[in-house]
C-alpha cells in the first residue's frame, strides 16, 4: 500500500517542460510537506519549518532561474525527511532517523516494505521524470547541463559558515570551474565555497546518476539561507547566476558528452 492519498498523486512540479534548452534545473529539497498518511512523522509543526525538512529558499531561486533562463526545472513536492531524493535509496540515511540532532519518530524501525513504499511513491517518479526532461533536451551534438539548487544554514553545530554561496562538483569541472572563478571576482564581493559547505564528491547522488553517468556537464549550487529570505534577495541571486550560466553554456565544450 502506498503512502500517498489521491490528492497527493503529483509528487513534483515541472516548470517549462516543453521548452528546448541546453540546461535542466533540479530542486531535490524544495518542499517541507509530509504526506498526510505519515502524520508529520510525529514531529511538531515548528520542526517542519526548519532546515531538517527542506532547503529554505531553494524553490524560489529555482523557479526564478527557470523563468530567466527559459530552462525546464523539476521541484520535489515532499520533504527529504520522508525520503531524501539526493541520496541513494539503498543508503540507510536516505530516510533519516535523526536529523541535525532531532529524532524523527515516524522514521524509527521502518520495515523493508515501508521503505520500499516511500521509494516507489516519491523517489522513483521524481528521478524517472528528471531523466525524461534531460532526454527531451538532447539534440544532435548537444548534451544538456544539469544544475541542482540547494541552500544551507548560516551555522552548523555552533560554527559559523562564512560562505555566501558554494559550488559543489565531483569530477566534471566544466560548469563549476568558470562559475566559481566568476563568482570569486572582486566585483561580486562574495565568499565562495569550492565544494563547501558540502562536497560534491560525497553528496551528489542526483548529479551523478543523471549527468555524470551520461557525460553531461553538471554542478550543484548552495546559497546561504539568510541570503534568500526576501523576494529581492532571490531575484538578485537568480539574476547573477543566470548571467554567468548563460555565458558558460555558450562554450560548445560544455554541451558535449564528456566522461570524467
Amino acid at each position: 500500500m502506498g503512502i500517498l492519498n489521491p490528492t497527493e498523486s503529483e509528487t513534483f512540479d515541472i516548470i517549462n517542460s516543453g521548452v528546448k534548452a541546453p540546461l535542466v534545473l533540479a530542486c531535490d529539497h524544495a518542499s517541507n510537506t509530509i504526506p498526510a498518511s505519515l502524520n508529520n512523522l510525529g514531529l511538531a509543526p515548528a520542526n517542519l519549518q526548519g532546515h531538517i525538512a527542506w532547503d529554505i529558499g531553494a524553490a524560489a531561486v529555482t523557479r526564478r532561474l527557470s523563468e530567466i533562463l527559459q530552462a525546464p526545472a523539476i521541484l520535489a513536492r515532499f520533504s527529504r525527511l520522508v525520503i531524501d531524493l539526493n541520496r541513494d535509496p539503498n543508503d540507510p540515511a536516505s530516510i533519516p532517523i535523526v536529523s541535525n540532532q532531532t529524532t524523527i519518530p515516524g522514521n524509527q524501525n521502518l520495515a523493508a516494505p515501508e521503505r520500499a513504499s516511500r521509494k516507489q511513491d516519491l523517489y522513483d517518479p521524481y528521478h524517472e521524470r528528471l531523466a525524461d526532461l534531460l532526454s527531451h533536451q538532447c539534440s544532435a551534438g548537444v548534451s544538456p547541463g544539469l544544475i541542482s539548487i540547494h541552500t544551507f544554514t548560516p551555522h552548523m553545530t555552533g560554527e559559523a559558515r562564512p560562505w555566501h554561496i558554494g559550488v559543489l562538483w565531483n569530477r566534471d569541472p566544466r560548469i563549476a570551474g568558470p562559475l566559481i572563478e566568476t563568482l570569486e571576482h572582486p566585483s561580486h564581493n562574495l565568499v565562495v565555497g569550492d565544494n563547501k559547505p558540502y562536497s560534491g564528491k560525497q553528496y551528489a547522488h542526483t548529479l551523478d546518476i543523471h549527468a555524470g553517468a551520461y557525460g553531461y556537464a553538471n554542478c550543484a549550487i548552495e546559497i546561504r539561507q539568510d541570503l534568500v529570505q526576501s523576494e529581492d534577495q532571490v531575484h538578485g541571486w537568480a539574476n547573477l547566476l543566470a548571467g554567468i550560466i548563460t555565458v558558460i553554456l555558450n562554450d560548445p565544450d560544455v554541451l558535449r558528452t564528456r566522461y570524467y
